[in-house]
């Protein structure tokens, strides 16, 4: 069964929701149970556990939990090993380069870099920052599947460009801008200005 975009974004709630509660010492769980939690469909639930889990849940009983975790980690990827490079070493840059989670979805990030002149040799978190010149041959000589954008939204096309060059497999972008790129190539963006705008929009009116 195919799995819907919507789906997998929310997959990592319905995992995380799941080892909490096997910590708990719950064995199995409810495709109602999960929806109460998220305010959620039951159908909806039901179609998202099944577009995921190699056994179909129990009448009464449910999901096997350990079986549903690993069934969604396999789904999600989080147990495949994918090399990773950051482009733009500034404060966002740095704050993602220590975020611990990254392993857990089976990402390492294995190469940064920046076009400033001056962050060019330093070494971050135990990384040597390296010229963005330098993106494309890396991403082929290392097999890189995921580059991470944090530079300004006038770099960031270029940097996308480079990436490309290097055939990389996806993109995760936190620059303001959309880009450019062969359908092949997933874009995730985080856009904070947008984000940012809702919750500003939400909070006039609630006050209104």
């Amino acid at each position: 069964m195919s799995i819907s975009k919507q789906a997998l974004q929310r997959m990592p709630y319905y995992l995380q929701f799941l080892k909490n509660q096997k910590a708990l010492g719950c064995t199995t769980i409810s495709a109602p149970k999960i929806a109460a939690k998220f305010n959620f469909k039951e159908i909806q639930v039901r179609k998202d556990l099944a577009s995921a889990s190699t056994v179909n849940g129990k009448p009464k009983i449910g999901f096997q939990i350990e079986t549903l975790i690993k069934d969604m980690e396999n789904v999600l990827g989080y147990n495949d090993k994918k090399e990773a490079i950051l482009v733009g070493v500034g404060s966002l840059g740095q704050a993602l380069l220590g975020y611990k989670g990254f392993g857990y979805y089976g990402i390492t990030i294995i190469g940064i870099f920046d076009n400033d002149p001056e962050k060019v040799g330093e070494v971050i978190r135990g990384k040597t920052v390296k010229s963005c010149d330098q993106i494309s041959d890396f991403c082929r000589q290392h097999n890189v599947h995921l580059g991470v954008i944090t530079v300004p939204e006038k770099q960031a096309q270029v940097v996308c460009d480079q990436l490309v060059a290097g055939n990389i497999g996806a993109i995760w972008n936190f620059a303001p801008i959309y880009l450019s790129v062969p359908e092949n190539i997933l874009v995730q963006n985080e856009n904070m200005a947008a984000s940012l705008a809702l919750l500003s929009k939400h909070l006039k009116e609630k006050n209104m």
